[in-house]
């Protein structure tokens, strides 16, 4: 049962307000990079394939892949224009025989026949470092019964959903509303199979001012696969703005 890890690290980070993409800021002076791999180079994952912006494959294998000695990075690829361009690159990196294995041949027998083969993907934003290994575990167990699940926690405030002027239309029940983070875990065919939906019918979304948000919903939309919530932790933060830098800071002193 080999599991990969896609680690999105293509980001430019704009809301950041710094000319350095967030992924390579300094945490008590190691990138955020550095804390997000070290989580799943401890974790269960057997390999992980960084996917990084144009142009720096190269500092990222010498000054943090090989400079912290992450032996599961097995490639690092350049990303693309959107988020979900990124996680094709990655899907596509996969070797050759893991990209053989049929989904059809999983439901008949319960196991994919090439043992090499990749089964499980969890595909994961470079700039949440606090994704313990722990937490990698309990996607990697979820998806063995479900086929695709999302960690996240229950929101903590009450939600308003907004009409198109700006007032509230809808409060959802708090305790169905949950904050979606990653990683995001599927079986490996079924997310091969939605992303290339995806990228088949891309123009087509875009038309209808559907914007892909996540991995989760391009399994819903396009399979009409149901995605399991998994418990993640308050403390898988996303780090996007400046204040989100001292967050950080504060939760590595604890």
């Amino acid at each position: 049962m080999k599991t990969t890890a896609i680690i999105l690290a293509a980001g430019q980070g704009r809301r950041m307000g710094s000319d350095v993409a967030k992924q390579f800021l300094l945490l008590s002076g190691r990138p955020v990079l550095y804390y997000t791999l070290k989580n799943f180079e401890e974790s269960i994952v057997d390999e992980i394939i960084l996917v990084t912006g144009e142009g720096q494959e190269e500092y990222c294998q010498k000054e943090i892949v090989d400079a912290y000695g992450f032996s599961k990075v097995k490639k690092i690829v350049p990303g693309g224009k959107e988020r979900y361009h990124s996680v094709a690159k990655g899907l596509d990196a996969i070797d050759d025989d893991i990209r053989d294995t049929d989904m059809e041949s999983k439901e008949s027998t319960g196991e994919n026949q090439n043992p090499s083969s990749c089964r499980y993907v969890l595909i994961h934003d470079g700039a949440r470092p606090f994704a313990a290994p722990e937490m990698i575990k309990r996607g990697i167990l979820a998806v063995q019964k479900y086929d695709a699940c999302v960690v996240g926690m229950p929101v903590k405030d009450t939600i308003k959903i907004s009409d198109e002027e700006g007032f509230a239309a809808d409060t959802p029940k708090r305790s169905l509303v949950w904050q979606i983070q990653t990683p995001q875990v599927f079986e490996c065919s079924l997310i091969k199979k939605a992303y290339k939906e995806l990228l088949l019918r891309e123009e087509e979304l875009l038309g209808k001012g559907i914007a892909i948000t996540d991995d989760a919903m391009v399994v819903e939309l396009l399979l009409g696969k149901r995605v399991k919530l998994v418990e993640g932790s308050y403390h898988n933060i996303k780090l996007t703005t400046p204040e989100d830098l001292k967050i950080a800071e504060a939760l590595l002193d604890t």
